[in-house]
């Protein structure tokens, strides 16, 4: 994953870090984006230089601005507190070790009440570019950047091909791919990152492949 040196300098935004404030709110908002259905809590788990440094740096102001949709732009971030406080949202922020990660790691929880929606885990890396690692226990890797396909299938011959046919079907052209399996023959996760957004109807057709368990689009 290559970066230019105008990503590097980093976005427009509030705050004074791109990758404290910037980075943490686009992580905040790609999770929100995942999660894809409402939730009044998150939780917030704080890895090196995020836990650190998060409240000096406003880390964790742009998290919750995050996780509340607002843009790493917008001027509601420094109030993102009272905001979160207004509509429900309850928030907290723990500091962790996670083993191997970057120092600016966030490992983010969401609930509707009690109940567990989905554990998302990724890091701002500079520039404001951050990286999403891990979904519900899950390592990949993707940039947030372009709509996502997320795909659990079997691994099984001819699934990955089929998949590329039918976007192709669309005009839709794919940016990035990669591929984890638990094992051969087992369960794998394929992540395809594409330059144009997918629709409803491409979503069911690769429901319908033979060998898909699992489908989520994430289009940011």
């Amino acid at each position: 994953m290559e970066y230019s040196i105008f990503s590097i300098l980093g976005p427009v935004m509030i705050g004074p870090s791109s990758s404290h404030t910037a980075g943490a709110a686009r992580l905040a908002r790609v999770a929100r984006s995942i999660v894809g259905k409402p939730y009044n809590k998150v939780e917030f788990y704080l890895h090196g230089s995020f836990a650190q440094t998060y409240k000096g740096h406003g880390t964790d102001r742009a998290l919750v601005a995050g996780a509340l949709g607002f843009n790493e732009s917008d001027d509601r971030l420094c109030t993102s507190f009272a905001i979160a406080d207004e509509m429900g949202l309850a928030y907290s922020f723990q500091p962790v070790e996670l083993e191997g990660a970057h120092e600016n790691t966030v490992m983010m929880k969401f609930y509707q009440d009690d109940k567990l929606l989905s554990t998302i885990t990724g890091s701002s890396i500079g520039g404001g570019n951050i990286i999403i690692t891990n979904i519900d226990g899950f390592d990949i890797q993707f940039s947030g950047k372009f709509t996502t396909i997320i795909l659990k299938h079997r691994d099984q011959k001819g699934i990955v091909g089929e998949v590329g046919t039918t976007l192709l079907a669309d005009r839709i052209n794919i940016a990035n791919m990669s591929l984890n399996r638990t094992g051969k023959g087992l369960e794998a996760t394929t992540i395809i990152e594409t330059d144009e957004p997918v629709s409803d109807h491409t979503i069911e057709l690769l429901k319908q492949i033979e060998g898909v368990l699992d489908i989520m689009v994430i289009n940011i």
